[in-house]
């Protein structure tokens, strides 16, 4: 089972997609994307997410290769959750853009090629207006069509507002 769990900050999507987690009665591999560039306020989400996580899950920190981390771990009694596919783009299009290209295919691809349990978490940026900078509207394109091309792959995506979850795709298990 593939899922998609998108939401707007703070809106509960990081709590269901533990929950889905948890339940799946697999071990848990965390695959975290965020990196802490000396930003008192991030260091102390990651803090915040490292605390929440339970000390039997394992977690993997990758900030661009995202496929080759599922390929690797990828297994019919495993679940993976991938947290967070916005900080990954923002990583792969401040720090590494000239990877952006391939490693977003190399994404879709291991999702495509997926066997096991796999939760992919992302914010849901694409509601507001369009931002002036150029950057900042890259990011907007990319995280859209990001999440078009998993919502096709996936086989569960779910819209997280005010902590309710709203499935847009799939049945509940």
């Amino acid at each position: 089972m593939k899922q998609l769990i998108l939401g707007g900050v703070r809106s509960g999507k990081s709590r269901l997609a533990e929950a889905r987690a948890h339940a799946s009665a697999y071990p848990v591999v965390y695959v975290a994307t965020a990196i802490n560039g000396g930003d008192a306020e991030m260091e102390a989400r990651i803090l915040r997410h490292r605390a929440h996580r339970p000390s039997e899950w394992r977690t993997i920190e990758e900030p661009y290769a995202l496929g080759s981390v599922l390929l690797a771990n990828d297994s019919c009694d495993r679940c993976l959750l991938v947290e967070c596919l916005t900080l990954w783009l923002t990583n792969l299009l401040c720090m590494r853009p000239d990877r952006f290209d391939e490693e977003r295919r190399s994404l879709c691809d291991a999702v495509t090629r997926f066997n096991g349990t796999l939760i992919l978490v992302s914010n849901e940026t694409g509601l507001g207006v369009v931002p002036l900078g150029e950057l900042s509207r890259r990011f907007l394109d990319a995280s859209g069509e990001l999440h078009q091309t998993l919502a096709t792959l996936c086989d569960r995506v779910t819209l997280t507002v005010a902590g309710l979850p709203f499935e847009l795709k799939g049945q509940p298990s």
